[in-house]
């Protein structure tokens, strides 16, 4: 009975390995239709160092990792496309590890400025990205945008001249489920993992967000 019971565990195990194979199998070739559709590049690996941009969400967890990358021009906006992940471990009592996991697909694109560290992401939504930093949550005039938005970085100034009333409109209308990042010359857009075919959504919010950036801020902070 136990060796039958083993078998029924292990076919159990290798079914459910078998699905997650195949599922991983059609993500991909619907990434590469997506691209080919679009005109953009494809590769299931990473050729571009992605973990090593400055951003805050691609430093969490303990273990982490980016595939199906998408990069070219899309509608006139050069962009980075591709899927994140990562992984908290922890041990419990009996000294038995796990990982749990966090699945994100995101958006790196340039922006006409160097751009002090700034995120912006709902209120207890999405990974717990404004937890990452040290600094206080700043205010703005809006009580609106302060009870739906959490927005961190090292300089107010900077902050109080990007979310300006035009841009906290756009979020307070769009951004539900978005997390926004900008640093040096580039911005990050990200959300929960979507299906390939909803990709084209997040491409536009990342491309209306630049677009809401505030011309001020090129003139007070120019890329130099």
């Amino acid at each position: 009975m136990p060796l039958l019971l083993f078998l029924v565990f292990a076919v159990a195990v290798g079914a459910v390995a078998y699905y997650q194979y195949q599922r991983k199998l059609e993500r991909q070739r619907q990434f590469r239709a997506l691209a080919l559709g679009h005109g953009l590049d494809f590769s299931i690996e990473d050729p571009f160092n992605t973990l090593g941009e400055p951003f805050a969400l691609l430093q969490r967890g303990d273990g982490r990792g980016v595939e199906n990358v998408l990069w070219g021009e899309w509608q006139g906006l050069e962009l980075r496309a591709f899927d994140y992940w990562y992984y908290d471990e922890s041990t419990d009592s009996k000294g038995h590890t796990s990982k749990s996991y966090s699945r994100f697909d995101c958006v790196i694109a340039s922006i006409d400025a160097r751009c002090p560290s700034l995120q912006i992401s709902e209120e207890n939504v999405l990974t717990r990205l404004a937890d990452a930093l040290t600094f206080r949550d700043i205010e703005f005039e809006s009580e609106e945008f302060n009870r739906r938005f959490t927005v961190k970085g090292s300089d107010e100034r900077f902050a109080s001249a990007f979310c300006d009333a035009r841009m906290m409109g756009w979020l307070l209308e769009h951004a539900d489920g978005y997390v926004f990042e900008v640093v040096e010359d580039r911005l990050l857009c990200a959300c929960r993992r979507v299906a390939p075919a909803e990709m084209t959504q997040l491409f536009g919010t990342a491309t209306a967000f630049r677009e809401q950036i505030p011309a001020v801020v090129s003139s007070l902070y120019p890329r130099g």
